[in-house]
């Protein structure tokens, strides 16, 4: 099954809250993550710098640490949503606000903007498409996933990583998420005392 970019959080099988998120795609596979201590971005690889020209949505910043919060996204809404948080807005007033206000991306397939947002108490996960808005808090406890095709609505899932490295392999293709199609690349921060950010280039 093909699900195009991924988002999951909540809690792990262990108990730590985290943030994951994987690019999969048929148009644009030559991409990487570029992982920082508090941020990590989506960019062509070497020698597919033009790619952007063709499609202005394949780069971005996909997460970012701001206020002992993660963000992570599919999209330019990464840096709207940590900024509101930044200057104090509460993760699900943010995170609403920038998905309204970015919208679905106006590419040929009217692709959904998804993102969640974590802090070391609560997470809230959310998708803007061109028929609805959808943020929501997940349960303590509980992990979502929620992606760009086929499953529009957070749905639960078993999230198996004891830290940020796990976490990028496990969405890359462990657990549920082995039978989604076309890996690409994938980046993850998990809490254990702080946020730690890593990302996954398989190659």
């Amino acid at each position: 099954m093909y699900l195009g970019r991924i988002i999951s959080a909540g809690i792990t099988e262990g108990g730590k809250p985290y943030v994951a998120y994987r690019v999969s795609s048929r148009s644009f596979p030559n991409r990487q993550v570029k992982s920082l201590e508090t941020e990590a971005a989506i960019i062509p690889k070497e020698g597919f710098e033009k790619d952007i020209f063709k499609n202005t949505y394949i780069a971005y910043n996909c997460l970012k640490i701001v206020n002992d919060i993660a963000i992570i996204s599919n999209g330019s809404q990464t840096d709207p949503i940590a900024d509101k948080i930044a200057l104090g807005m509460n993760i699900r007033d943010a995170l609403a606000y920038s998905l309204i206000t970015m919208d679905y991306e106006k590419d040929e397939y009217n692709t959904p903007r998804i993102a969640a947002v974590a802090s070391k108490e609560e997470v809230y996960i959310g998708i803007v498409t061109d028929s609805k808005v959808l943020v929501e808090k997940i349960d303590d406890g509980e992990a979502m996933l929620i992606s760009t095709y086929e499953k529009n609505t957070p749905e639960k899932v078993k999230f198996q990583a004891e830290n940020s490295e796990d976490a990028c392999q496990f969405i890359f293709n462990q657990g549920a998420f082995a039978e989604f199609e076309h890996p690409v690349c994938s980046a993850a921060a998990v809490y254990d005392g702080n946020w730690k950010i890593s990302g996954l280039n398989p190659e």
